[in-house]
């Protein structure tokens, strides 16, 4: 009781200060919001805006209705340390109280945990531009709701807020997006593959130096214009969407394809987004590790499967958590996929046992598949089984913490720090 009070008031204290910062400086404000790729974009979009404007973007995930506020103020995250929400109170009387050069452009990654939280983070902040990435037949967090529409929905909502003509930025493949853009009054541009999109991807394939695979490149086609389009450290067609989306919105906001890409080169992908590096014994480790859902894990099996290689291709899969109802039914989908895809297979966790008993009932043989209980158990065992020329690639839910399987693997301890959920508080956990 005492606890989700002092929750109430604290989370009552950061909307009202975070408002009043908004209303003496009025930043444009740009939001991100939808199931898949919204870290991504979001650091895309705040790199191609940062040639017009003074960009302040959320760090990490933070995206709720605490990490917004953090954003606004411009302060860390203070986890449970009493000084430094002493920090944050002073921060944000200064921002009312003092003379500050404050940005003109905020980047804010939304989130929704359970129903409600976008309309408390609304309550906050009032975008000015809205970006959707991808809302999936089965969308992470569907355990909360009462139905994967009601999560589609409320992910979908910052878009109901925008003003009339105001920039909406869509995935033009995301047929749900689509349908529901369809009754918002705004300026609507798309990106993707479609040959209809706004922004349009093609010739996409893997980039190499040195003969090894290190990101992605396309061109990219934008209101009659052309140009290529690089990513680097991160594999994978859904690390091109992040900056299509970024492009589309530089459009949107007038800025020309050819300066949105040169400021795009700045982009780096956040960590445990299908980042490259060198494993153990001449192997190579897709680090897909920050999180999984079902649209997401589908689209790192795409990319494992056409990742080039003289190896194998292992897939290393962690729980899919919070999908409710929905859990055995997608567990089963996807191990069933993997059977016809990869040539070992590692799961980690109780539910990912789901994935298992899929695949041997679609055909792929027990000697091939290997179960642990958790990524520790995985990271002691897996350094064996890897040979010169495999792919892995390493995907699970957050909790499931598979960095730690990637740890273990790492050809170069040194490449850990770039590892998602490294700072002390995770590492105490």
């Amino acid at each position: 009781m005492i606890k989700r009070l002092a929750r109430s008031i604290t989370i009552s204290f950061l909307t009202l200060v975070s408002r009043a910062v908004l209303r003496r400086y009025r930043p444009k404000v740009v939001m991100v919001t939808g199931s898949v790729g919204k870290t991504s974009t979001k650091d895309a979009v705040a790199a191609v805006l940062a040639a017009r404007f003074l960009v302040r973007k959320s760090e990490k995930s933070f995206n709720s209705e605490f990490g917004v506020p953090f954003t606004i103020l411009g302060v860390d995250n203070p986890w449970s340390n009493p000084v430094a929400w002493l920090s944050v109170v002073r921060s944000a009387f200064a921002l009312l109280l003092l003379p500050n050069h404050y940005p003109n452009l905020l980047v804010l990654e939304v989130g929704a945990d359970k129903p409600g939280d976008l309309a408390s983070i609304l309550k906050i902040a009032t975008p000015d531009v809205v970006v959707v990435t991808r809302l999936p037949e089965i969308p992470v967090h569907v355990e909360a709701y009462p139905s994967p529409e009601a999560v589609r929905e409320e992910e979908f909502s910052p878009a109901y807020a925008l003003a009339p003509a105001a920039p909406l930025i869509v995935a033009a493949e995301d047929l749900y997006a689509l349908e529901m853009a369809a009754r918002v009054p705004a300026h609507l541009t798309t990106y993707g593959i479609d040959r209809d999109a706004g922004v349009r991807l093609s010739d996409i394939g893997f980039y190499e130096e040195e003969g090894r695979t290190l990101g992605m490149r396309a061109v990219v086609h934008a209101e009659g214009e052309e140009g290529e389009l690089l990513i680097k450290g991160s594999v994978g067609e859904t690390q091109l969407l992040p900056a299509a989306a970024a492009l589309a919105t530089a459009a949107a906001l007038g800025i020309s394809l050819t300066e949105a890409l040169t400021t795009l080169v700045s982009y780096e992908p956040p960590a445990g987004r299908g980042r490259v590096f060198r494993g153990k014994n001449g192997s190579t480790i897709i680090d897909d590790s920050y999180n999984a859902s079902p649209a997401a894990v589908e689209e790192a099996l795409k990319t494992l499967a056409s990742f080039p290689t003289t190896g194998r291709h292992i897939a290393v899969l962690g729980d899919m958590l919070e999908l409710g109802r929905y859990s055995v039914m997608e567990h089963e989908r996807i191990g069933a996929r993997v059977a016809k895809g990869v040539d070992i297979f590692i799961t980690v966790g109780i539910r990912a046992k789901g994935f298992a008993t899929a695949a041997l009932a679609t055909g792929m043989s027990h000697e091939y598949i290997f179960s642990y209980d958790d990524s520790r158990a995985a990271a002691l065992a897996l350094p064996t089984l890897i040979e010169p020329g495999d792919v892995l690639l390493v995907k699970g839910s957050q909790s499931i913490r598979t960095e730690r399987i990637i740890e273990a693997l790492l050809a170069d301890p040194a490449d850990r720090a770039h590892l998602v959920r490294q700072e002390p508080q995770w590492q105490r956990r």
